[in-house]
């Protein structure tokens, strides 16, 4: 997961792609990246780190121009150096800067095709740089020394048919404009709009809505699957549909998960779809417990909270904050190590104790990957005084990797996978557990936009909407997404970082 923006204006784009980043940090805290465009020259700042922390006042300054594109990163599989912040950029043709979210699942045949056939050499382990070089060699194939939209779909096409799997896009080509696509089956989300101003139209490009909405500008819809859009340096608008069969399957996990809840993706509400998801799991649990003994519902924050208000509702129950979270420590699912994963628990949240002492407690959490983090939170709710707690997940069981864009474990490392709930509520220490079923879960999304037929529910059902992925895909990776793997790499850039700064 990460976030990609995109802006062509009448003014300076700095500072406006500053706060978009800062609306979709939410979706990647391992590096940020902007790139402008002023008449032939391009201006790039990127790093590891949050929004606020790689851009300084003297960074600023020098992102000059109307025009440019921004990235907010957290590392998938293979991807976890500053080397890889995006965006990335080749000179030639014309001078390309793009920026991704989401992952091919075909990145090493093609990777081996860019350098045997195309003489295109990739520097890193990131898919987005072979996904840059494949749209790059499209337009050179054009051999023209100006280019126009026309051209520019030809070659949005051309990547189509070679890219599998998921990729939103936004890319600039200099002295031109930006272009943004979606992979045919729309898995990952992008959204474009437009404001009026003295000078003239300016249109931008994000991966959620409250970016555009947060910056003045009007949503117009959502980019659809397999379509391009392009705005040229003058602000002119084209746009065409680039893929021969797109199917629209959009990942379920940005509602449970992923987005802000003041987001529309793919005309839902992110908040209405996770109220749905309360009211649903409430029905479930008084299916299986219709003679509960639950005193009061508190969340597990930040996700979960728009859902546990609505289940606690429904149950006629008291709903509270148990639990304060430290909002400067990054999300611990993605953490490479599980002793890493299990020492920022305890500094991320903190229990009071008065909403548990003596009380039956039903936890409620957006979805349990690992399940670390919940026995552990299960474990604190016992400490503060808590008679029993119960748990449930807003989600179904995760039981499979995500191969399109979202780095959860390896298949042996997510709790589900191969468990029962009984047994996955003993390991976790809940007196008992219930989760969320698919069904329901499709309903909640498809009600705010009943023309949706199917959604990615692969880390859910283990089906994977691309139709390429085999077991021999997943076993690679999984030796790429392992916790050993990880701390591997992780020491091989202590080890390079040491060497640097010995010499």
């Amino acid at each position: 997961m990460c976030g990609i923006i995109g802006i062509v204006g009448k003014s300076r784009v700095n500072q406006a792609l500053y706060d978009g980043l800062t609306m979709l940090q939410h979706r990647g805290q391992d590096a940020a990246g902007i790139v402008t465009c002023d008449e032939d020259r391009l201006f790039l700042r990127k790093n590891n780190g949050l929004v606020r922390d790689v851009f300084q006042t003297r960074h600023m300054l020098n992102l000059r121009g109307n025009m440019g594109i921004g990235h907010v990163r957290y590392p998938t599989a293979g991807c976890e150096s500053s080397a890889e912040a995006q965006p990335f950029y080749v000179n030639s043709p014309y001078g390309i800067t793009l920026a991704h979210n989401g992952n091919l699942t075909n990145a090493d045949a093609l990777k081996q095709d860019l350098f045997r056939e195309e003489l295109r050499h990739i520097n890193t382990d990131s898919d987005s740089e072979v996904l840059l070089n494949v749209f790059a060699y499209e337009l050179h194939k054009l051999n023209k020394l100006q280019i126009n939209h026309k051209d520019i779909f030809k070659a949005v096409r051309a990547v189509h048919q070679r890219c599998r799997g998921a990729y939103a896009v936004v890319a600039m080509i200099t002295c031109v404009g930006i272009v943004a696509f979606r992979d045919p089956y729309g898995i990952r989300p992008v959204v474009f709009g437009k404001r009026e101003t003295k000078a003239g139209t300016e249109y931008m490009v994000a991966s959620e809505s409250v970016a555009i909405d947060v910056l003045g500008f009007k949503l117009i819809r959502d980019i659809a699957p397999g379509e391009a859009i392009f705005i040229d340096a003058n602000g002119k608008f084209y746009n065409q549909q680039c893929a021969d069969n797109p199917k629209y399957t959009p990942c379920i996990f940005e509602h449970v998960y992923m987005a802000r809840p003041d987001s529309i993706i793919d005309k839902i509400s992110v908040y209405k779809a996770r109220l749905r998801m309360g009211k649903t799991l409430a029905k479930k649990i008084l299916r299986l417990y219709p003679k509960h003994d639950i005193d009061v519902v508190i969340p597990i924050p930040d996700t979960s909270r728009t859902a546990a208000v609505q289940l606690a509702h429904h149950l006629g129950l008291k709903y509270r904050e148990g639990f304060v979270k430290n909002r400067y420590i990054p999300r611990t699912f993605i953490m490479p190590g599980q002793k890493m994963r299990k020492k920022s628990v305890r500094q991320k949240l903190n229990a009071i104790n008065l909403e548990f002492k003596n009380k039956n407690v039903l936890l409620i959490d957006d979805s349990i990957v690992r399940g670390t983090t919940c026995k552990q939170i299960i474990q604190m709710a016992r400490d503060a005084g808590a008679n029993k707690v119960y748990f449930a997940s807003a989600a179904p069981p995760v039981r499979y990797p995500n191969v399109y864009g979202i780095d959860m474990p390896s298949v042996n490392e997510l709790l589900a996978h191969n468990r029962t709930t009984e047994e996955i509520a003993k390991l976790i220490g809940a007196d008992w557990l219930v989760y969320q079923d698919l069904e329901d879960l499709i309903a909640c999304a498809r009600k705010g936009n009943k023309s949706l037929k199917q959604f990615d529910t692969s880390c859910f059902s283990g089906d994977y909407v691309t139709g390429d992925v085999d077991q021999a895909y997943l076993e690679r990776l999984e030796l790429n997404r392992n916790d050993m793997a990880k701390t591997k790499r992780q020491d091989k850039d202590i080890e390079n970082l040491d060497l640097h700064n010995a010499n």
